[in-house]
């Protein structure tokens, strides 16, 4: 890096020194170059009253570089006739060019994420502590984007370190001679603020600037982050209500003059359909789009033009009216950068603010926002694919090495089904690795249905063969590398945590857990609650669980402190810490599979499900 933009990277440090940066005018000073004004004379854009300012959109990309492989790769497009029709998409190569493209004869555009950018990544990028993913995103030109959950996975000191640059205090630099950059665009968090000073960890805002155009862009995550990531990675940090922080900031920037602003959100809706061309808006009876995201756009002040939202990985472009009753844009691009959002902002040069309208605004031909595909069949970005090969170079000698086969495509995050076969792998991985007496006699494993990240996919994904489950491949499952635990449970805080599963903060989202095999139960869809689980159904070896006694259970560290809403399974004594959940899983596959005898899919039959 030259002595220049180091200079410019101090000027945008990521503990910021005051909540508020006093003036618009300092916050533009710290913006970085790509999104400051960018002036554009001759034009002639100061003649009309209003401005179309583009936005574009995308959330939840997760370090997918490479086009995800299987059904984590797909998106679903309702056809005319009303069939449905898987696309392949994805993959930074595509992203690059779709946006690239989207952006001509568009003067004014931004490009905004809504969180996890980085975090639970493939290898790829993984490996590398997400430098790579970074590095693509500051050649996309992307403007600005929020912090999700995933940002804090490796704590508050590496998000610094992703936004301000260096190397990796453990691994140092990557490639010879050359020091990571860091982020040209700003992180948001106006919400996660460090516990002894008061203060935001990151900018809680930003002030995206052309021409006299002035669009201000809030960023926070779900409040929720610390039930849903380990507790290293948010210590000292303390996370706010997501409305209160962006009414607090909306205020703010009205003071400044700012009167168009966007809030980024990571947290999310799921809309009746999950094809990406469903019509969000429609209003027959269970149609639209329900969960957390509802709620929140619903409490947010009217001084806020449109939401970018993410976490929830779905795709959706709805109208939820602003607490004045006004059509306020929300949009949500699915993950993986299968996806892009959009949306025309009309900006009146008069009043500073957006003219506000419904997705589907009256008499418009086009809407005014739309999800489109990052298909696969257009020009890769040239730029994209040396980035690719530059770092798949590094990693190859890792990434590359087979540890076991399988006969088909085992499905995990591809899966819609409560229990995976992909996560009864898993689970099962992880009793045979903790039952010896010596590492924890464990009788029973849990995963969580969220750690699994990918899907195990028959077909090569390089040179290997099919077949081949390779390092980059079961990395890819499992990202986290977190280390498994056991610890003692009674046989009742068993059978509670079974029934938090679906009951409390997962009752409108149910969390199933993938159990390993001897664990049988029934789940009953048409109850409500716990009571969803089917008590005297549930078995261990045939065996009905006696809630006085005492049972080894398996875990990852993250399950073992109470997360996802699973406060039961934090309640474990005696408690054994083993080998990394990616060690063990490598060390099944090595040990049940061979070329000639690969593994089958499991049945997925160990939870009989009640619709």
């Amino acid at each position: 890096m030259s002595a220049t933009p180091q200079k410019n990277r101090a000027s945008r440090r990521v503990l910021a020194a005051a909540a508020g940066l006093a003036t618009a005018g300092a916050l533009v000073a710290a913006m970085p170059a790509g999104a400051q004004d960018r002036q554009d004379h001759g034009h002639g854009h100061h003649k009309g009253r209003t401005v179309d300012v583009q936005l574009l959109s995308f959330n939840d990309l997760h370090g997918n570089l490479e086009p995800p492989a299987g059904s984590a790769g797909t998106v679903t497009e309702t056809q005319p006739d009303g069939t449905t029709k898987a696309i392949p998409a994805g993959g930074i190569e595509y992203l690059a060019s779709s946006l690239r493209t989207a952006r001509e004869g568009h003067p004014y555009s931004i490009t905004a994420a809504g969180g996890d950018m980085v975090g639970a990544s493939p290898l790829l990028s993984g490996l590398f502590h997400d430098e790579p993913t970074i590095e693509a995103l500051n050649k996309i030109d992307l403007d600005v984007t929020t912090v999700g959950n995933h940002e804090f996975d490796e704590g508050a000191t590496e998000l610094a370190r992703l936004q301000n640059g260096g190397c990796h205090p453990d691994e140092g630099c990557y490639e010879k001679g050359k020091e990571f950059g860091g982020a040209d665009f700003p992180y948001l968090a106006a919400n996660v603020t460090n516990e002894k000073t008061g203060k935001p960890i990151l900018k809680p805002y930003t002030v995206w600037k052309k021409n006299g155009v002035k669009i201000g862009f809030i960023g926070v995550t779900l409040e929720g982050t610390p039930n849903i990531v380990t507790a290293n990675g948010v210590k000292g940090l303390k996370f706010h209500d997501e409305i209160e922080t962006i009414n607090k900031y909306a205020k703010e920037l009205n003071r400044q003059g700012v009167k168009s602003i966007v809030a980024l959100i990571h947290e999310g809706g799921a809309p009746a359909s999950t094809s990406y061309n469903y019509d969000c808006d429609s209003s027959g009876p269970g149609d639209g789009i329900s969960g957390p995201i509802t709620e929140i756009a619903k409490g947010i002040t009217p001084k806020v033009d449109a939401l970018v939202t993410g976490h929830t990985h779905q795709a959706y472009v709805c109208t939820i009216p602003d607490p004045a009753g006004n059509p306020r844009m929300v949009t949500s691009a699915s993950s993986f950068g299968k996806l892009y959002t959009d949306t025309t902002l009309t900006y009146d040069r008069r009043t500073k603010d957006i003219v506000r309208t419904s997705v589907k605004s009256a008499g418009a031909k086009n809407p005014k926002s739309a999800n489109h595909v990052v298909t696969r069949d257009q020009p890769k970005a040239n730029d994209m694919t040396a980035l690719i090969a530059r770092w798949n170079a590094l990693a190859a000698p890792i990434a590359n090495k087979p540890q076991g086969y399988i006969s088909a495509d085992i499905n995990g995050r591809g899966s819609t089904a409560l229990e995976k076969p992909l996560g009864d792998l898993i689970a099962d991985a992880q009793l045979e690795g903790l039952a010896p007496a010596d590492k924890g006699g464990a009788v029973v494993a849990f995963m969580n249905p969220g750690g699994i990240r990918a899907d195990l996919v028959h077909k090569a994904s390089g040179a290997e063969g099919d077949g081949v489950v390779t390092y980059g491949e079961s990395f890819t499952v499992q990202p986290f590398t977190n280390m498994m635990n056991v610890v003692d449970l009674t046989g009742a805080q068993l059978v509670t945590a079974l029934k938090q599963q679906v009951s409390g903060s997962n009752e409108a989202s149910p969390k199933i857990l993938q159990i390993s095999k001897g664990l049988t139960y029934t789940l009953d869809m048409t109850k409500s609650g716990a009571d969803r689980v089917v008590t005297d159904t549930i078995k261990l070896n045939g065996e009905a669980i006696d809630p006085a006694k005492t049972y080894r259970v398996a875990m990852n560290e993250f399950l073992a402190g109470g997360g996802d809403g699973f406060a039961a399974l934090g309640e474990g004594t005696n408690k054994l810490v083993g080998a990394s959940d990616l060690d063990m899983f490598n060390a099944y596959l090595a040990a049940h599979s061979t070329a000639d005898a690969p593994l089958a899919p499991p049945a997925a039959d160990r939870i009989t499900v009640i619709q």
